[in-house]
């Protein structure tokens, strides 16, 4: 990416955050009562439907941000919200095609998978339902026909995550992919060992945190050059911190993403920095915007992404970031 290019998506994550930010469940299921899923029905409702719709997997404390930001969001605007996930690319798809048969007004959706879900985004725009993409699938948001994108530039937090871990000494980062497939996670590690080119890859269940702990104290007793663990998910931060302790490892830890434990690890000591993407944010501005576009025909950034990230997280500001992790905020 070039600079001029990152500066205008900063110029444009600053625009909108002033303007709209003042700031799980198991899969495939539908959840919109007033208090689960935000605007509802009461007075002074926008007469807006919006199904907010995302890859989560059962258990990540990151979507509950993302959720959080989203159904203030519906809150603040009025809207209703219909929230639904599946991690399963195929079910996703199915989710966005109901949600296009439920003649939803607009349909907020994570792209981690493009190629399963271009055919349901299609379906959407050929019924006229603006679609915007959020958290995943930055490069290719708009050739499925999203109109606006909000989330981090993965490539680049990738790199900064690495060029860190570099200046530090770090040779041998093993990075940890939690899900197959997801082209956010592959563009993280990509950006790391495009810094630090000895770094490797190792795939895990992230829905199974036992699984995790084991298979990375396996790979940790098995090759003791590895100074560094890069994991992509605050969960699977805190399978790490295990992991080394029962490998005996002296690896260092480094990771994307945070929970009040993970912040409270990065006070501590236990874990070096986070790379923050703000999901919070994401929730929140992927429903403003659909809320604005369809009130009053914005298009927020400009035809560019909206970027909440990177952000680091580290000792040097964690005493003012850790209250709002713990109100699953931040």
């Amino acid at each position: 990416m070039t600079t001029r290019r990152f500066g205008v998506r900063l110029l444009a994550v600053a625009a909108v955050v002033t303007l709209g930010a003042t700031a799980c469940s198991g899969g495939g299921r539908e959840r919109t009562d007033d208090s689960d899923s935000g605007g509802g029905n009461a007075p002074g409702s926008s007469g807006f439907t919006i199904a907010f719709i995302t890859h989560e997997t059962p258990g990540d404390t990151f979507w509950d941000k993302v959720k959080n930001g989203a159904q203030q969001a519906a809150k603040d605007t009025g809207v209703t919200l219909k929230y639904s996930n599946d991690p399963d690319a195929a079910k996703q798809a199915v989710l966005i095609q109901n949600a296009v048969d439920s003649k939803v007004s607009g349909i907020a959706t994570t792209l981690v998978t493009p190629n399963a879900l271009a055919g349901s985004v299609k379906a959407a725009t050929d019924a006229k339902i603006p679609v915007v993409g959020f958290n995943s699938g930055l490069d290719q948001y708009r050739q499925l026909g999203a109109l606006m994108y909000f989330g981090s530039d993965e490539t680049l937090a990738g790199q900064s995550a690495g060029q860190r871990i570099a200046q530090d000494g770090g040779k041998h980062p093993l990075c940890v992919i939690q899900q197959a497939g997801s082209v956010a996670l592959e563009a993280r590690c990509a950006g790391v060992k495009s810094a630090v080119p000895g770094s490797e890859n190792i795939q895990v269940n992230g829905a199974d945190d036992a699984a995790v702990t084991s298979t990375l104290q396996a790979k940790l007793s098995q090759d003791k050059s590895i100074d560094y663990i890069v994991t992509l998910g605050a969960p699977q931060a805190v399978d790490a911190i295990k992991a080394i302790e029962q490998a005996g490892s002296s690896a260092k830890i480094v990771t994307f993403d945070l929970n009040a434990q993970v912040a409270q690890d990065i006070q501590d000591g236990r874990i070096e920095f986070s790379i923050d993407q703000q999901p919070y944010v994401q929730g929140y501005l992927a429903v403003t915007s659909l809320y604005l576009n369809l009130k009053n025909g914005n298009d927020i950034g400009g035809g560019k992404a909206v970027l909440t990230g990177p952000s680091f997280v580290d000792g040097t500001n964690i005493a003012t970031i850790l209250p709002f992790t713990k109100n699953n905020t931040r």
